[in-house]
């Protein structure tokens, strides 16, 4: 049995990854293939709960301490996704490590500091950036509800996801319709899939730390 595949969707706020994680869930579920959804940060955990707190502004924290309590939502999933990862089941993932180092340096933190307390997460096996201009992010429902959703930081933001992409993302146009970019994803996601499925283990070179990808 091949293990399951990694597929992550990053981008700004309001580019539409949840729509898109959904959408490609969805598809691949019709295709009878064992696919569950994550989505970082986890607000149901006790550390997700603070997490949520923050973000709706009805809880003050220090950068530091946000940052490190984003990280620490990911690595009490670190286990489950293995053993699922393992079992077969691939992994559609809405945010991950990328958007915790790119909004808290965006918020002036050091990029190495921020990168450091997820050296050692597992490694997805594509990672989609969905791309989408502040201007037009501003254009959408529901853009300020947040703490992180003002034009200056997202524009900052934006510039850190790009130094941190390397040749495992690729880069997906959120100006295009929901259809348009759902085909996409489905085609370069089923690609990753079948390349895999001659993986019958979850193999020691596929389990790459994090710190790869953090390479400078």
């Amino acid at each position: 049995m091949a293990r399951g595949r990694f597929i992550l969707l990053e981008g700004c706020d309001r580019a539409g990854k949840s729509t898109q994680c959904t959408m490609l869930v969805d598809a691949l579920k019709a295709k009878d293939l064992s696919v569950e959804l994550y989505k970082f940060p986890d607000r149901t955990t006790t550390i997700g709960q603070m997490i949520h707190a923050y973000l709706t502004n009805s809880k003050e924290l220090d950068d530091r301490a946000i940052h490190l309590l984003f990280s620490a939502n990911r690595w009490e999933a670190m286990q489950e996704m293995k053993r699922k990862l393992s079992a077969g089941i691939h992994l559609v993932v809405d945010r991950y490590a990328y958007s915790g180092v790119a909004f808290s340096t965006a918020k002036g933190l050091d990029l190495t500091w921020c990168k450091n307390p997820d050296r050692g997460l597992i490694r997805p096996d594509i990672t989609f950036f969905l791309d989408l201009p502040t201007s037009e992010a501003e254009r959408r429902g529901g853009f300020g509800d947040e703490r992180y959703e003002k034009r200056e930081l997202q524009e900052n933001v934006r510039e850190v996801f790009l130094k941190l992409k390397d040749k495992e993302w690729t880069v997906i146009d959120a100006k295009k319709s929901i259809l348009a970019m759902h085909f996409e994803i489905l085609r370069e996601t089923e690609l990753k899939i079948r390349d895999g499925e001659k993986d019958g283990r979850f193999a020691e070179e596929d389990d790459v730390v994090l710190e790869d990808l953090f390479l400078d």
